[in-house]
């Protein structure tokens, strides 16, 4: 494993961070912010509690994977999408690299950056309710995966993507209404048994609802069918990255 390559791709990825440090980091906790207040306000003074949690409260875990997943898919699928652009990433595939170091620094990067924004909207949230987290090491576990996880989607999609507009497209289209409809702001024993059954079909919910667990103790679904799905994901978004260079499938057409 060629670590310098590695740290070299990981250190430029984040250092576009801080030189864009109100749209990287200020923005997403703004609006996450604005996301609380106006639910936690609005629809918490007539929604005391859900499974005895307060609502405010329940929702901030809910929140949090919402930032996550929309962070670690858009900095991931811009952080390769621009070498394509420009052209530059046929010195990454001329280079001594393996490409699972490439994916490495890139993914690496991305889901560091989602995991911070996440800490700092964790921390934003205690301001505002009172939080406590039952199982903090599978908290971390969870971010660390998820993000992991969503950021290959996001490699792949930056991979796709012949355009700007198709780069935004998945995010728009996919991940938040999947995160509005995954129980970040209900949960899914509050629906008839027929919407619940729907809900199921949802991915996201596995990963909310784990990640929620780790909170409060309460879960939509059993906590190891949410790891499972995480792993599932996982394994095959690895898979498809494998394929990708693989093949050269956008890359060197």
């Amino acid at each position: 494993m060629n670590w310098i390559s590695i740290w070299a791709i990981y250190k430029f990825e984040m250092s576009r961070t801080f030189r864009t440090l109100a749209q990287s980091v200020v923005s997403p906790v703004i609006s996450t912010v604005l996301y609380f207040v106006v639910f936690g306000s609005a629809i918490g003074s007539r929604i005391e509690s859900v499974e005895g949690i307060g609502y405010g409260a329940f929702i901030v875990p809910g929140l949090i994977m919402l930032t996550l997943l929309q962070q670690a898919v858009s900095n991931a699928s811009f952080g390769i999408y621009f070498p394509k652009f420009i052209g530059t990433i046929y010195e990454l595939l001329t280079a001594p690299m393996s490409f699972l170091e490439i994916v490495t620094g890139y993914v690496g990067a991305a889901a560091t950056k989602a995991v911070m924004i996440a800490l700092i909207i964790l921390v934003t949230a205690s301001f505002f309710v009172e939080l406590q987290i039952a199982h903090p090491v599978w908290m971390v576990a969870f971010l660390l995966l998820t993000a992991v996880s969503f950021s290959l989607l996001g490699f792949i999609i930056g991979i796709w993507a012949r355009n700007f507009e198709q780069l935004q497209l998945v995010p728009l289209l996919m991940i938040t209404p999947l995160v509005f409809l995954g129980g970040a702001f209900y949960s899914s024993a509050m629906l008839p048994p027929f919407w619940a059954g729907v809900t199921r079909l949802n991915p996201v919910l596995y990963l909310i609802s784990g990640f929620r667990w780790s909170f409060y103790d309460i879960a939509d679904v059993p906590v190891g069918i949410s790891l499972l799905a995480v792993g599932v994901f996982l394994s095959a978004c690895l898979g498809i990255v494998w394929w990708i260079f693989r093949t050269g499938w956008r890359i060197r057409q």
